[in-house]
């Protein structure tokens, strides 16, 4: 496998890792990926592609442990989020500036109602397909079923971009450019919302101290 990208970056460094140890590679990277945002899957899943065009690594066996690592990295953070638990966090947010005890508990609500399709979708979000598992340990959904929609989430994700790596052969680092474009719209429109959501705050505590 050749790569023309410096392992002094996250995203040398997971592909020198999949280099070196093969499929488990390409799993760990992945695992890695889900607790640390900055190595980005966008490259480590089509490069895995190319890599299996190339009989280097076998189609099955990179879907395989990619997706394991997937549902690793989200099972640390589930444990995250379960052992913080309701009270710590709702001492957390009761420090938070603009934030109240009362927009916790409307999102504890709609975590309650809509869990299971907000673990499952955000598997194919940026960033929040890692953040997504710590509400869920939380709240102490099941277990199986944290599982098993992380799996089949995390699955699909994995196998458009290692099959796009496989298809595109030595062209798979256009996956990432392609990417590269969503993954800009999404932290965008969550900085907008962020940003919108403390204008209201502020101007209600102005109007309401007025």
């Amino acid at each position: 496998m050749t790569s023309t990208t410096s392992t002094a970056s996250p995203t040398g460094w997971a592909v020198s890792l999949m280099e070196s140890l093969g499929g488990p590679g390409a799993g760990a990277a992945i695992a890695l990926e889900n607790l640390f945002p900055p190595i980005p899957s966008e490259v480590v899943l089509p490069l895995a592609g190319f890599t299996a065009s190339r009989g280097e690594l076998g189609l099955v066996e990179v879907l395989a442990w990619t997706t394991a690592g997937s549902l690793v990295g989200a099972l640390v953070l589930y444990a995250l989020g379960a052992f913080l638990g309701r009270r710590r966090l709702r001492a957390v947010v009761d420090r938070l500036p603009l934030v109240r005890l009362d927009d916790l508990d409307r999102a504890e609500a709609w975590f309650d109602r809509h869990g299971g399709a907000a673990v499952f979708l955000g598997r194919f979000v940026p960033v929040v397909r890692s953040l997504v598992s710590v509400p869920a340990g939380v709240a102490r959904m099941p277990l199986a079923r944290f599982a098993l929609l992380t799996t089949v989430g995390s699955g699909l994700w994995n196998t458009a971009f290692v099959l796009a790596g496989y298809g595109l052969g030595a062209n798979w680092q256009h996956v990432e450019t392609w990417v590269s474009m969503y993954s800009r719209g999404v932290v965008l429109a969550a900085g907008m919302l962020v940003v919108a959501f403390a204008v209201t705050r502020i101007r209600g505590r102005a109007s309401t101290a007025g």
